[in-house]
């Protein structure tokens, strides 16, 4: 029993033509036999060009829903034959110019290709994606044979015209079924649809046009980037068919933790503790920031959970690097649970000049009067 078309493609029956096209790309790209050389491959690839072919054209569609299969031989306007309207050779023609070159009319199906886009994910330290800077990335990917130039020809040799297409890179099947004949077009088997068949193939990258090459890049990122980030490298994706552009490179940044600093948004966070003290008393201490070693000044009377901020000592704004965000550092007390004898009898005096009520030998009650006071 034949599969069915929306199974084939792996969507729904509601899906749009986006959804269609790009389940069509992404599957033709997986068994394309000169992609796939796996038992099999080349007959998936013509089933799914056979689905994508109707499901893709909306009369047909229509017609394979109602029908199945044989009813696309039988339209309301009678019989149709989608090669001559155009209809499949404009499938190839969308499918082939993200992949191989395109299988439409003439020069356009044998025509430069952009070649694909890449990505890679890179990790960055807290402090690098502050400031950003210059990194050193490795990438692979598909450089444009400098043996055959791209041809996939052996040197010497070049690319014939397919004997069994003509050079068109179609192929026509006419059917008959209940509901009528019909036509169908698919790409050549011989030649899937290049139109051209290489008799003696390039040595190094074996008719392919393309060589798998290992690359170093430095790149420039940018301050204030932070987590999903991208980042777009031109023309360092894979080489193009025949000439055509090389695909994008996007790079995704993912940022480490700090064991001292957090971020929220351009601001950055950190937490400073204190002794109770210092925290009646005020001070002034050295805090680490992004920027380096700076001095703080802590206000007598600070309470627990206080933000201090030090302006513009934050993330640079992406896009604007003169302008930072803050520093906010969030005041902890340290309230000790033991003290010396001599430390606990002053403690205990400074109770009775202030009049608070405290349990002798333990100083709880004092320090919370202090810092509710």
């Amino acid at each position: 029993m034949a599969r069915d078309f929306y199974d084939l493609l792996g969507i729904s029956r509601n899906a749009d033509q986006d959804e269609i096209k790009r389940a069509y790309r992404r599957l033709a790209r997986k068994y394309h036999p000169d992609v796939n050389k796996d038992p099999g491959a080349e007959d998936a690839f013509k089933e799914i060009n056979r689905a994508y072919e109707a499901l893709s054209e909306p009369e047909a569609r229509a017609r394979y829903d109602r029908f199945g299969e044989a009813g696309l031989g039988a339209g309301a306007g009678g019989y149709q034959d989608f090669g001559d309207a155009g209809g499949f050779a404009d499938i190839f023609e969308s499918f082939f110019s993200g992949f191989s070159g395109g299988a439409g009319q003439g020069t356009r199906r044998r025509g430069p290709t952009r070649g694909d886009d890449l990505r890679l994910d890179l990790r960055l330290d807290f402090k690098e994606a502050v400031f950003g800077g210059e990194k050193e990335i490795k990438i692979s990917h598909l450089e444009t044979c400098g043996t055959c130039t791209g041809s996939g020809a052996k040197v010497g040799t070049r690319p014939t015209t397919c004997g069994t297409c003509g050079g068109t890179g179609q192929v026509r099947r006419a059917t008959r079924t209940p509901f009528g004949s019909f036509t169908q077009v698919s790409a050549c088997p011989t030649c899937s649809g290049t139109g051209e068949v290489i008799e003696d193939r390039c040595e190094v990258c074996g008719g392919s046009g393309q060589t798998q090459e290992t690359k170093k890049l430095k790149i420039t990122v940018p301050a204030g980037v932070d987590n999903g980030t991208r980042l777009r490298v031109s023309s360092e994706g894979d080489a193009g068919l025949r000439g055509g552009p090389a695909g994008d490179l996007y790079v995704y940044l993912f940022v480490a933790e700090d064991a001292a600093f957090k971020r929220d948004g351009i601001n950055i966070l950190s937490d400073l503790k204190i002794s109770y003290l210092q925290a009646i008393l005020g001070c002034k201490l050295p805090i680490d920031t992004v920027d380096g070693p700076e001095e703080l000044d802590v206000p007598a009377g600070t309470q627990p959970g206080t933000v201090l901020t030090l302006d513009s000592r934050g993330v640079p704004k992406l896009g604007n690097p003169v302008s930072r965000g803050d520093h906010l550092i969030t005041v902890q007390v340290d309230i000790p649970t033991r003290m010396k004898p001599e430390e606990r009898e002053l403690v205990e005096k400074l109770a009775e000049i202030r009049g608070e009520k405290v349990n002798r030998g333990g100083i709880e009650g004092f320090l919370g009067g202090l810092f509710r006071g």
